[in-house]
């Protein structure tokens, strides 16, 4: 028998919704469970989506505990505690090879955050770069500028480095410098750049709407981060939020994949900050 998560999401709202989300599918049965996890951006995007689902669906049930990140759950998937990850980086060959399988879904902005009441609200490359490199390390209030940095193997960090030849630099000292912040997984990362005085960070764009976390926006070089500037290029940093299953998922969490899919599923992430290729389209 499954062990149950403790932290069960149920939602049984919304039941009005039946008929628009159901479209015709087959219905899921009583006593369905669908186990998720992944990176903290993915999962607050889930949360709409399972509320909309379970809404219209009373009998299912998900299992999503606090986020593992994309590695941590794509390894729990393949030792047969998930059912779906939902990832924001590449598939390894190795984790192909022992039976995981993508499916591309969008991208949505990582964008540069700091705490609410820093002084900013556009900055450019080169002073990122000099923030990070530890050149500047003051706001222009006087307030000390604390860094919060992610892992050096985590996707926000390789994002962040390949914005510029700078920013690679920059990165690399100071994931190198005693007396760094760094977070592990996307929502320790926004609830350490909330908390933190004169904090700076990167998140994406979905999670911060769809969780609707209290952070300070910028732009970068002047061009705000959402999904038209990433579809137009003029917004360079981009994250990938994709969904990694077995071959064989079992039918609930197929089900759930075919919703998000689903023309109710695409509306609902657009609307936070996702940019979806067109339907039909694999991104590439």
């Amino acid at each position: 028998m499954r062990h149950m998560p403790c932290f069960l999401i149920r939602v049984f709202s919304l039941i009005a919704l039946f008929s628009c989300v159901s479209g015709g599918q087959t219905p899921a049965f009583a006593g369905d469970a669908i186990r998720i996890n992944g990176s903290g951006t993915g999962l607050e995007l889930m949360k709409p989506l399972i509320e909309i689902y379970a809404g219209a669906h009373p009998g299912v049930t998900f299992d999503m505990q606090k986020p593992l990140g994309s590695s941590g759950a794509i390894k729990a998937l393949i030792a047969g505690a998930l059912d779906i990850a939902v990832t924001s980086r590449p598939l390894k060959p190795d984790e192909a090879a022992r039976g995981a399988k993508v499916s591309t879904f969008g991208k949505t902005p990582l964008a540069i955050v700091t705490k609410k009441g820093v002084p900013r609200k556009n900055i450019l490359i080169g002073e990122l770069e000099a923030i990070y490199s530890g050149t500047t390390r003051k706001w222009p209030d006087g307030e000390n500028i604390r860094v919060v940095l992610r892992p050096l193997e985590d996707i926000d960090t390789k994002i962040l480095r390949g914005l510029s030849p700078g920013m690679d630099k920059a990165v690399s000292g100071a994931q190198k410098r005693q007396g760094m912040i760094t977070a592990v997984t996307d929502t320790e990362s926004n609830e350490m750049v909330a908390r933190t005085e004169g904090s700076i960070g990167t998140a994406g764009l979905a999670g911060i709407m769809a969780g609707n976390i209290s952070l300070n926006i910028l732009s970068l070089n002047g061009v705000m981060p959402d999904p038209m500037t990433l579809a137009d290029g003029s917004y360079p940093l981009a994250k990938d939020i994709d969904f990694v299953t077995t071959a064989n998922p079992p039918d609930a969490a197929a089900k759930f994949l075919q919703f998000i899919y689903s023309d109710k599923g695409r509306e609902v992430v657009e609307r936070l900050g996702v940019l979806l290729p067109a339907a039909g389209k694999a991104r590439k």
